[in-house]
């Protein structure tokens, strides 16, 4: 019931979301400015809340993913988070050399013209209230791997199970409460963007950066088997072709979870290990990302390069390194990737409301295939632990 709920959840997502730009562009047409105006005062409260939140969100997902994985402690589950990890960081460093290489040529029309445009026409919301968070994004993170490091190591803890319930609420909040309202924010930027002239731009970019992103993803998909194959002596491709039935799962069901069965029994039929399956493939489900950080990272590079916003190499290994390890808050939470990973977006990269509410678009637009990218990844994984572990 949980699985299909969340597919429920994720799907009618996608829908509303595409609704919502679709009117955004149409009332940005035809609306007049003063009824506008009320869509850009929702927007400036619904950024504001969402600032709020995002710490909070942040404590409340990771410390207990830390503390759960902790207690479960051993070499298997040591070399699984490795290289779970470095596969995540191996697609955030391949997403950000391709799009360094490929968007400028790509969007060289789009740089500098009407995304930076300081006569453009703007939206004043007719009232404003602010709600400053608790404590900024990166208090939250350094909390968050101090408590849940702390809690790993001690049994039966109190404090870990009001972190538990804690888990719940923010699940809950993002559940009922953004995700519902997100479409709304969305058509309200779209609306903006209408409005000041500078949505066909957008959209236009938008088909340029799904089609890299799937091409640069299903790359990624092939160099993990052919390191997989490599290290099992087997054939890559027929590897990949072995994971194909929980690819195409899971870009019917947009979620890790609910592929866990296809995805164990496509693995077990490759050959591995049936302990080495069980352990690994639902772990992996919760920490491995790689197709999520693939997206995350060129779609924050594409929008960086539109505005004419220098790229710092060493900001960009910064953000990537703090992305991988945000990603484990990530699965289970219907858009939680994108929920948990812009808060760092917003600290680290200074993305305004605006960018935030164009990455969630984009996010959710391709969410199918990055989901799809992260379970199959999961596969070659477990391919390369058994061949580990039959080597010892």
């Amino acid at each position: 019931m949980l699985f299909l709920r969340m597919k429920k959840i994720t799907s009618n997502l996608l829908f509303r979301v595409i609704v919502a730009i679709v009117m955004g562009i149409v009332l940005g047409l035809y609306l007049p400015e003063p009824l506008g105006r009320i869509l850009a005062t929702y927007n400036f409260i619904f950024d504001q809340l969402l600032k709020f939140l995002i710490p909070l969100i942040i404590v409340g997902l990771i410390i207990p993913s830390i503390a759960q994985l902790g207690k479960s402690a051993g070499k298997l589950l040591l070399t699984t988070v490795l290289i779970a990890y470095g596969s995540t960081l191996f697609a955030g460093f391949f997403s950000y050399f391709t799009s360094v290489t490929v968007f400028p040529a790509l969007l060289e029309q789009q740089i500098g013209t009407q995304m930076i445009d300081e006569n453009v026409k703007v939206l004043a919301p007719y009232f404003k209230v602010e709600f400053p968070p608790l404590f900024d994004v990166m208090s939250a993170l350094v909390l968050a791997f101090l408590m849940g490091i702390g809690l790993s190591r001690l049994n039966n803890s109190t404090l870990e199970q009001v972190f538990i319930d804690f888990e719940k609420i923010v699940s809950f909040t993002i559940e009922k409460l953004i995700i519902p309202l997100l479409p709304l924010f969305i058509l309200g930027i779209f609306y903006e963007m209408t409005f000041s002239g500078k949505v066909f731009t957008i959209l236009h970019v938008f088909i340029k950066i799904i089609g890299v992103i799937f091409v640069v993803h299903i790359l990624l998909l092939l160099i993990q088997f052919t390191i997989a194959g490599s290290m099992a002596r087997k054939n890559p491709i027929r590897l990949l072709a072995g994971m194909l039935p929980a690819y195409f799962t899971a870009l019917g069901t947009q979620s890790s979870a609910a592929t866990i069965p296809v995805t164990l029994r496509q693995a077990k039929k490759l050959g591995v290990n049936e302990d080495i399956a069980n352990f690994s493939i639902p772990l992996c489900a919760t920490i491995h990302l790689a197709g999520s950080t693939l997206k995350i990272v060129a779609c924050v590079l594409a929008l960086m390069m539109m505005q004419g916003l220098q790229i710092d190499l060493l900001q960009m290994v910064g953000f990537i390194c703090m992305l991988g390890v945000t990603m484990i808050a990530a699965p289970g939470v219907p858009g939680g990737a994108i929920m948990a990973a812009i808060g760092i977006i917003s600290s680290m990269l200074g993305f305004d409301a605006e960018n935030q509410a164009l990455m969630i678009a984009l996010y959710i637009a391709m969410d199918s295939f990055g989901t799809a990218c992260n379970v199959t990844g999961d596969g070659a994984i477990a391919i390369v632990l058994d061949a580990i572990y039959k080597k010892k």
